[in-house]
């Protein structure tokens, strides 16, 4: 063999090798990136991607990315609302009392191409969103939010002082309900507040899959006595083991893919309600304690809810009658907060 094939094929078995070896690193590498952002958990190692969110309890990506909430409308004109069914968990209540409801929509999971329409925020809504650890995502507010947030008591991103072009009109829709927002922009806006995007809300206990649905359970409505066009309903589907929701008696559709709102639990949260200001402001006691009923599995279970401090960071509980947290069925949440005299009907059919 000549010297000049011997050096040849001495650089080709050095590539080879290299090549190996780059291979090697470049999966060794992906894999310890897949341990780290699974927190260890052999469960989500076999699986290969993403861990467990706290707030569902089913698997995604997002699992470790910290909330984002949205304030959105419930007026009549509004509907459908864009990115309702992407929420991971949704908190609605009255805005005034015995009358207009407001939604606060959590995501973490799911990034939503369009979420609207963003209304102002409502100071109820804040301990709730410092319960889950989230940024705040709103178009202005009541002058009661508005104390809270310019004193930084959250992360917020405000559509009025709206610094990195978070938010957009679209002119399909009359003002002010035409404010809308995406999860990308939130997120690019959150990075440029430099607020912390990891997540650590410490999550709801869930089922064990083996206990997730009753095999007796039946078809079921569950109506929420929110007034006029502001009325719920959910209708339980045994088979898919999950609640259709219904809204001033239509079915609550999203504007993004056209499919209707879908929960896998559904907490109806009994708290006082009073008006503050007449007629457009109203005070519920989202901090302290009351009667809860979880609605998952075509049951229902009959609780209690807490909630420690003023405008603090501790989380909503909901306990059974011995104290012990309920664990959820996992999917997504929907939670009504409700006042002591709205009606709520379970049947079962």
């Amino acid at each position: 063999m000549t010297k000049r094939k011997k050096k040849f094929y001495f650089i080709l078995i050095i590539i080879v090798i290299l090549g190996i070896a780059g291979i090697l690193f470049w999966k060794l590498g992906i894999r310890s990136v897949e341990i780290e952002n699974s927190g260890g958990n052999k469960e989500n190692e076999s699986e290969g991607i993403g861990g467990v969110s706290p707030i569902t309890g089913l698997k995604c990506e997002n699992y470790n990315r910290r909330p984002i909430v949205v304030m959105l409308a419930e007026d009549p004109v509004t509907r459908p609302l864009s990115g309702i069914s992407q929420a991971d968990m949704v908190i609605e209540m009255p805005v005034i009392t015995g009358s207009i409801t407001r939604m606060m929509a959590v995501y973490q999971c799911e990034s939503p191409e369009e979420i609207g329409s963003v209304r102002s925020a409502r100071h109820d809504f804040i301990p709730l969103a410092l319960g889950l650890d989230a940024i705040f995502g709103h178009w202005g507010g009541s002058h009661f939010a508005l104390d809270k947030l310019d004193k930084g008591i959250i992360n917020n991103i405000d559509a009025m002082h709206d610094f990195f072009n978070v938010y957009y009109r679209k002119s399909d829709k009359p003002m002010p309900h035409n404010g809308f927002t995406s999860m990308d922009r939130l997120l690019n806006a959150a990075r440029k507040f430099n607020y912390r995007l990891e997540n650590k809300f410490e999550g709801y206990p869930h089922l064990e899959k083996s206990k997730v649905q009753n095999p007796n359970s039946k078809q079921g409505k569950l109506t929420i006595g929110y007034l006029g066009q502001y009325a719920v309903y959910y209708e339980y589907d045994n088979e898919t083991n999950t609640y259709l929701r219904w809204r001033g008696g239509e079915k609550e559709i999203d504007e993004n893919n056209n499919k209707q709102a879908e929960v896998s639990v559904v907490i109806v949260m009994r708290a006082e309600s009073r008006m503050i200001e007449p007629p457009d402001y109203n005070d519920v006691d989202v901090e302290g304690e009351g009667e809860v009923m979880i609605f998952q599995n075509g049951e229902q279970i009959k609780g209690s809810w807490e909630k420690e401090g003023t405008y603090s960071k501790s989380k909503l509980y909901f306990l059974d009658s011995k104290g012990k947290e309920i664990e959820f069925t996992p999917g997504k949440i929907w939670l009504e907060i409700v006042e002591p005299n709205t009606e709520v009907r379970w049947e079962v059919f």
